[in-house]
């Protein structure tokens, strides 16, 4: 019996209609389950607080050393996928910060922002093809 992957965001005026929903590949739903992973705070999922990662935490955080905060989060995030997504195996998470200046002259304002790049590695168990995810978030903005 095949597995059935569904489209993220649901259509909810599809589900209303009885039509059926919007399918995707086992790629896709593992890379949205890792969204959901990076996206939800610990504590929550009513159901589970322990489902979700760190960098909500973190983003209000001093950040003193970039290497500390990087790996402070990378293993949040590493110890959640290894524990809810189970459709992948060998998996690495690398986190890298920067930050990136914009720069507004119509109404004199200059922006800065930390970027976090993510890039989740990783092999299919079902099918032990290669596994590839990457993200950037774009956190902490500071305006003059």
């Amino acid at each position: 019996m095949p597995e059935h992957f569904y489209h993220k965001p649901f259509r909810f005026d599809t589900i209303f209609s009885g039509a059926e929903l919007q399918s995707t590949d086992l790629g896709k739903s593992i890379s949205n389950h890792i969204e959901l992973i990076i996206f939800t705070r610990y504590g929550e999922n009513r159901h589970n607080h322990d489902f979700g990662c760190e960098i909500w935490d973190l983003d209000f955080e001093l950040i003193v050393s970039e290497a500390i905060w990087e790996e402070k989060f990378r293993k949040s995030l590493l110890k959640s996928i290894i524990g809810y997504e189970q459709r992948i195996d060998q998996v690495e998470v690398e986190v890298h910060i920067s930050e990136v200046e914009n720069v507004y002259p119509l109404r004199k304002i200059t922006e800065i922002k930390k970027k976090v790049d993510i890039t989740v590695r990783g092999k299919i168990r079902t099918t032990g093809e290669k596994y590839y995810f990457n993200i950037a978030l774009f956190l902490s903005p500071l305006s003059t």
